[in-house]
This record gives C-alpha cells, sequence and structure tokens, in this order.
C-alpha cells in the first residue's frame, strides 16, 4: 500500500497516536450517531447499571485507559476529535454505577472505585493545568458538550488576551471536585491513606466556590447580583469584564455542585476532620459562601455547595417559572424570556443575537444539527433532579418554593424534583386524547396501532410541546426516562407509559 501523504500528520486527532479502539463501546445512536462520546457514554451507564452493573463499569474503565486517555490525562471527547472538551462527568457516572450496585444488587465493588479513581487524578490535573488560564479557579473549556448555547462558539479562539470566564466550565469543575471528595472519602472507609487526597479535594472545592461567587480582582465572580443568576463572563486585557447576560442552562449548572457529608464519615475520619476543622476556623475567608460547612442540617449533614441558600433561591425562581425556563416537559436549555427579549452583543465588529429556540436551531453553529437555545435535553435535567435532592437531603422538608413560580404551590425540593420527573416522564406517555408528546403532528406515530406503542428516544425535545428532536434513535442518554421511572415507581406510583 502506498504510504499515507504528508498532510495526514498535522491531520485530525494527528496527536492521539496512542490510541487504538477495539473495543465493545456503548453508542449515542447506532444509527445516526455510531461513534463513542465520552459524556453521552457516562450518562449510557447510569441507565446500564440497572441491568447490567459490570458492562457498566467496563465502559467507564475503557475510557480511562491507556489506549484512550492522552498520557497528559485527557478523556477522548467523540471519535472525530479527541481533543474537544466535554463536560466531566465521568467521576459522577462511576460513584453513581457504584451506588446503584449497591443498592440493588448488595455488592460494593471498592476495586472498580479504586482503579477508576486512579485514573480519574490524571485527568482532574489535566483540566487543572490546561482550563484554568489565569490560575484562579475559573474555568474555561470551551463548548462543553452545549453546542450553540453561547453567545458565540466558545470553541472558538479569542483574540489575544482576551478569556472567557464560564460558568458551566468552574461549575463543572465544582462537581469534580465533590464527585472525587465523595469517591475519596467512600475509599478511605476501607484504607485511610484517601483521607489525604479527600482533604485535597474539600480545599480545592472551596478555592472553586470562593471563586465564582465572590469579588476577584475587580469583579464580582461570575454571579450577577442584579440579575440573580450565573453568567460566562467575558475578560479583556484592558481588565474589563463583560458578563454574557443570557438566561441559560449555563447560570443553572452551579446547582450541580453540591454533596453532603454524613457525621459517621467525620467521626470515623478523624484525619480529614480535623483538617476540614483546620480549614474552617483558619479559612473563613474560603467558606463564607460556601453552604454550610458549619452549619448542620437534616441528620447533622454538613453541606458543601457553590449556591448557598438565597442564591438556590433566587436561581429556583426563574427555573421554576414557566415564562422563563419551566416547561411542562421539563427545564429548558434556554429561557423562554429571551423570545421577546433576545440577548444583543456587538464585539469587534460583529453583532451576535441569542434567542428562545425551542425546536431545531437556526444558526448553522456546529453544523445547525443540534440546539441548546430553548429545547429540553435529558442528560442536564437529570442532573438538576438530582441536585434537587441532594439539597433536600440537607434542608429538609421546611425550606420550601414556589412550584411554578407564581402559582402559589410552595414544595419541598424532594417535591420539585418529583414534579420535573414526572414532566420528563410526561414526554412518552399518551395525554387525555391519547396521544403522545414526543411524536408532535407525526400523524403515523400518534395513530397507527403498529407504531403508537413503539417509543422513538430522541436527542432533544421542543422546549414548547415536548415533541421529539433530532436523532431519533438516542437510546444513550435519552434512556435516562428509564431511571426516572424506576425512581419515581420507588417513591410513588407513576401511570402506565
Amino acid at each position: 500500500d502506498p504510504p499515507p501523504p504528508e498532510s495526514r500528520k498535522q491531520g485530525r486527532n494527528h496527536n492521539w497516536i496512542h490510541v487504538y479502539n477495539e473495543d465493545i463501546l456503548s453508542m449515542p445512536d447506532k444509527w445516526e450517531y455510531p461513534w463513542f462520546a465520552a459524556w453521552d457514554l457516562a450518562f449510557h451507564t447510569v441507565t446500564l447499571s440497572l441491568l447490567d452493573p459490570d458492562f457498566a463499569k467496563r465502559q467507564l474503565m475503557l475510557l480511562t485507559r491507556e489506549w484512550y486517555m492522552h498520557p497528559n490525562g485527557q478523556i477522548p471527547a467523540y471519535e472525530w476529535a479527541f481533543g474537544d472538551v466535554n463536560p466531566p462527568v465521568h467521576a459522577w457516572a462511576a460513584w453513581r454505577v457504584y451506588n446503584i450496585e449497591h443498592k440493588m444488587f448488595g455488592r460494593k465493588d471498592v476495586h472498580f472505585l479504586e482503579r477508576v479513581f486512579q485514573k480519574l487524578l490524571l485527568n482532574f490535573t489535566w483540566w487543572v493545568n490546561r482550563k484554568d488560564a489565569e490560575g484562579k479557579n475559573v474555568f474555561e473549556g470551551g463548548f462543553l458538550g452545549l453546542d450553540n448555547i453561547g453567545v458565540f462558539d466558545r470553541n472558538a479562539k479569542l483574540p489575544s488576551g482576551v478569556i472567557l470566564e464560564q460558568a458551566d466550565g468552574t461549575s463543572w469543575m465544582g462537581m469534580y471536585c465533590l464527585n472525587m471528595l465523595a469517591i475519596a472519602i467512600e475509599l478511605a472507609k476501607h484504607n485511610t491513606s484517601y483521607e489525604d487526597i479527600a482533604s485535597k479535594f474539600f480545599e480545592h472545592f472551596l478555592y472553586i466556590a470562593r471563586a465564582i461567587n465572590l469579588p476577584e480582582r475587580g469583579h464580582d465572580g461570575l454571579w450577577d447580583d442584579e440579575d440573580q443568576f450565573y453568567y460566562d463572563v467575558l475578560h479583556l486585557p484592558n481588565g474589563n469584564h463583560l458578563p454574557m447576560k443570557v438566561r441559560s442552562m449555563v447560570g443553572l449548572i452551579p446547582l450541580y455542585a453540591i454533596e453532603t457529608i454524613e457525621p459517621d464519615v467525620l467521626e470515623k475520619l478523624g484525619g480529614f476532620r480535623q483538617r476540614m476543622e483546620w480549614f474552617i476556623e483558619n479559612r473563613p475567608d474560603l467558606g463564607e459562601n460556601v453552604a454550610s460547612m458549619e452549619e448542620k442540617g437534616v441528620g447533622e449533614r454538613r453541606l458543601l455547595s457553590i449556591v448557598d441558600q438565597d442564591k438556590l433561591r433566587q436561581v429556583l425562581n426563574k427555573m421554576l417559572d414557566e415564562n422563563e425556563f419551566l416547561s411542562p416537559y421539563g427545564i429548558r436549555s434556554v429561557s423562554k424570556y429571551h423570545r421577546d427579549h433576545p440577548y444583543e452583543f456587538s464585539v469587534g465588529g460583529y453583532d451576535y443575537t441569542v434567542e428562545y429556540e425551542p425546536a431545531e436551531s437556526t444558526s448553522g453553529l456546529f453544523g445547525g444539527n443540534s440546539n441548546w437555545r430553548g429545547p429540553v435535553w435529558f442528560p442536564v435535567n437529570f442532573l438538576l433532579i438530582e441536585s434537587l435532592q441532594k439539597f433536600h437531603y440537607y434542608l429538609g422538608d421546611s425550606y420550601k418554593v414556589e412550584c411554578p413560580t407564581g402559582s402559589g404551590i410552595y414544595m419541598t425540593l424532594w417535591e420539585v424534583a418529583k414534579e420535573l420527573s414526572h414532566r420528563l416522564v410526561r414526554i412518552f406517555k399518551k395525554d387525555a386524547s391519547g396521544r403522545r408528546p414526543v411524536y408532535g403532528g407525526a400523524e403515523k406515530f400518534q395513530t397507527d396501532p403498529s407504531w403508537s406503542c413503539y417509543l422513538n428516544f430522541y436527542e432533544y425535545f421542543h422546549g414548547d410541546n415536548g415533541a421529539g428532536i433530532g436523532a431519533s434513535h438516542q437510546t444513550g442518554w435519552t434512556g435516562l426516562v428509564g431511571k426516572l421511572i424506576r425512581q419515581s415507581s420507588e417513591y410513588g406510583t407513576i401511570d402506565e407509559i
């Protein structure tokens, strides 16, 4: 065979020469998207673990093996661009799969947890070294799987000296810290040498939480006091900071960075407890905006969260507003507010606009075959539900919010989580007229008995009417509906789909 052309040496994925993919992998969609994607796969494993936890664990381990993971610690994003950056949800998935297996099958696979944790230490270090440009715990990351959600292409190279500080990138790293903390604490119960690394992630989280919330170098973190919401911030060479005031999922992702610590953990892990107490006493500047290391919640639990109780109430006020994020079928990726109030931004002679687009994208950004400017997406909704459950675990029944906003109905955060679950499941259920929102105006699927009970798992869903959009066989992360149905059945009945 003739040798490949010299240009191949500088082509796509040219610096991933170690990759040797010859394994069985869970694909997002074997028809339209027949390739692996790292963050898609992480969500797949949560549902897969209900049926085959061993397969789920093998999938998570594969992408951390030396024939996938880059020597620098980066996990390959997907096959057409290994070097792109997906949200760091691998640790979250490993922790969830570990706990699901324990709950359902009575097994604690500590060996798996330790193996994946060791590899994720490399990946975490890659994130810190590559995506925190100024070393102040405010992270970039690019598009982070959310395609066109930004004002402009967040993967594009910015002019010299310009940095986009991302609320979602920083929050994903806060979540990553807490996932690694939870795993380290679990491993420390079996091997106390892990107490030290648990302390490391505890402390690193405090730095991230402070950076996103508190004034730093002349600007107010990524929290906007006027709008009571989190935004990306454009950091200019002259020192000015311009918040990108788009009400989007980017501003809800800070809710993901939450973890509770049980009192028996602090009792058993004396080294970790001592270091934590030292930090509380000697670095109050780091803890003042973290809820809440000192104040004990329900069951004497401690709470670590980027979002404190006051900010939580303000963020949920928008998230649960049916004129903003709350759709009859889940949480929209961009607020409906922008339907009548488009966000406009001009820089370098270019004008940019973000509007509420509940269906297909009207932009060619990222190929135009995906839309994060209005539709409902299962993976980010699933994480919101989990976060609300964790907040309730600490705050209990006394903490209630209006849901929907303006309705006069107040719910605990557990009840809000159940309400969101039911709205997502409703996408697939028949309504009073016998029609399923998922099939929208597709009459054959709605009325033909040969098709009406065969459900397609679409990539995302219309922000107003729940109709399926995008790839129609996305049984990967949209399969999370199975986990929601099972979870709902554990805590109350759910109608037959």
